[in-house]
């Protein structure tokens, strides 16, 4: 039978919850197992779609255009479990189902409640990912203990193993050991008040997980486990990593956590490989070179925000041996301040993706001065299509143009909505949205990069490069070097005369893990480094 392990969290927010479930999806898969795994997110929304940056960090795009929260991520970085539509639930989509179930008469006249019609529904999305082709389902369930929303979702979990035994399921809850600098010393009651809310749901925590700054020493984890009611081993040390999150799972090895659930859920778990993972920390602690990128965005001030574009430059700069410094610029601090004080000194510029009018000049303006100084540049999304715009303006002189996303009368729309996004009224999921193919020119950069004639990648996005500008941008030397299948969608350009210039209207970051670098990333920052070489050599 498929087993279960239940991710929870408690004292505080952003514990690292999705990395630590991802880490032990890992070390399982490294012992022979197979993994699937689910996130369960009680806010209302029906997916994260319509939800600011600023409060919940990216959108992570999945191959079927399901829009999902960002530990996702996570999941794909470091496993290779399978993610769909069904890997994210939130309670929006929890409540939508029974009540359209309500609405069909489902529930035979009887009154839905939230047990046990709303906790079945949980229930039923969590035990739809086991089968007999999966080993464990790790199921994170976001929030904190405490929260109001999360109890249908708490009490979901505490069911399940009435029915599938509670010799195939384990709680693994994640909690935090503050230390007091006043008093010199750290306190666990937080934690005990935690797994005390638990308990009194009807869970009991198999393994802790201590999330602390420093090590908390031998008399804080017998407090710990004593009034916690989890023996000794099942309370797991987890300090802050100072160098990479990739650090993670080789602390949770070193505390024997993954030979614990093997041993707690009784798996026929053959021997963990890490070699290629430990090689990796190494490169990563030891890198022999340093590069500077500059992000451009419009979401600067949230470092979640462009969360998969940072982890996809630190997996190309791996590959390098190289240390990548991300030199974050907000796009409206730079229209104001100009390119020669905020990117001087940098060795590439990477501009992403966004939403609305506020720091477009900006970008547009960074895409000027990488063009002009040639020095190599990446837009993504939001990012290929302020490059179509700077390119009309400073090489083709059009006046003024724009994308209609911004400036519905321009004269000149080089960037337009796609034809099928007209009648669209809904927000929610309406984009263009997951893996799309595209082929590639010959001879060109991305396909010299890809080194393959056709690719697929993840889109999430309303807008296009305009057809009716096709021909003037190849004459003036911006070439179309990727195309949908018909032809008729722009998803790659490039400018050949420059060292490295190249933008995509999809989001390659979505598809980049730490030992298998996205090659455009891998090409754009092995360009980077290479211009930095070259400036050393002049003194510049």
């Amino acid at each position: 039978m498929t087993k279960h392990i239940f991710v929870t969290g408690g004292v505080v927010s952003s514990l690292g919850k999705g990395l630590t479930a991802a880490s032990v999806a890992m070390l399982l898969e490294r012992r022979g197992l197979r993994i699937k795994m689910q996130k369960l997110d009680p806010y209302l929304n029906v997916d994260p779609g319509t939800m600011s940056p600023y409060q919940h960090g990216e959108v992570y795009v999945l191959d079927d255009g399901s829009e999902t929260d960002l530990d996702l991520g996570h999941y794909e970085r470091f496993t290779n479990s399978v993610l769909d539509r069904g890997s994210n639930y939130t309670s929006g989509q929890i409540y939508q189902r029974v009540i359209d179930k309500e609405r069909r008469g489902e529930y035979l006249g009887k009154t839905v409640q939230v047990i046990p019609h709303v906790t079945n529904e949980i229930k039923a999305c969590v035990l739809r990912e086991a089968g007999p082709d999966v080993d464990i389902v790790i199921t994170e369930l976001g929030g904190t203990v405490g929260d109001i929303e999360s109890l249908p979702f708490l009490e979901a979990i505490r069911q399940i193993p009435l029915e599938v035994g509670k010799e195939n399921c384990l709680f693994m809850h994640l909690t935090l050991v503050p230390y007091l600098r006043a008093a010199r010393e750290m306190k666990t009651k937080p934690t005990q008040h935690s797994v005390g809310q638990l308990r009194e749901i009807g869970i009991q925590p198999d393994v802790l997980v201590v999330r602390c700054e420093r090590p908390m020493g031998q008399e804080n984890l017998e407090k710990i486990a004593m009034f916690c009611n989890v023996e000794k081993r099942a309370v797991i040390e987890e300090v802050d990593k100072t160098v990479s999150i990739y650090e993670v799972p080789q602390g949770l090895v070193e505390h024997g956590l993954d030979q614990l659930i093997v041993e707690k859920l009784g798996l026929n778990a053959g021997h963990l490989e890490m070699d290629d993972w430990f090689e990796l920390l190494k490169r990563i602690r030891n890198p022999d070179h340093e590069v500077t990128i500059a992000v451009v965005g419009k979401y600067i001030e949230h470092r979640d925000a462009y969360k998969s574009i940072y982890e996809s430059l630190d997996h190309a700069g791996f590959s390098h041996a190289s240390k990548v410094i991300v030199k974050r610029i907000e796009a409206e601090d730079l229209a104001e301040q100009g390119p020669d004080s905020l990117l001087a000194g940098v060795d590439g510029i990477l501009v992403p993706g966004g939403f609305g009018m506020r720091g477009i000049e900006g970008k547009i303006e960074a895409i000027r001065y990488a063009r002009q100084c040639e020095i190599p540049f990446f837009g993504i999304c939001l990012g290929m299509q302020c490059a179509v715009v700077e390119f009309a303006r400073g090489v083709l002189g059009l006046e003024g143009a724009q994308s209609t996303e911004f400036a519905d009368s321009t004269d000149h729309p080089v960037i337009c909505l796609l034809e099928d996004q007209k009648t669209v009224t809904n927000k929610g999921g309406t984009m263009r949205l997951g893996e799309q193919p595209c082929v590639l020119s010959k001879d060109s950069l991305a396909a010299k990069v890809y080194d393959e004639e056709e690719i697929s990648e993840r889109h999430r996005h309303r807008y296009e490069f305009n057809p009716e500008y096709k021909k003037q941008f190849i004459e003036a030397g911006m070439q179309i070097s990727g195309s949908s299948p018909n032809g008729m969608l722009a998803e790659i350009v490039e400018i050949p005369e420059h060292p490295w210039f190249l933008a995509v209207q999809f989001h390659p970051e979505f598809k980049s893990k730490p030992l298998e670098p996205h090659p455009v990333f891998r090409d754009f920052v092995e360009a980077a480094l290479q211009r930095h070489k070259t400036r050393m050599q002049v003194g510049v």
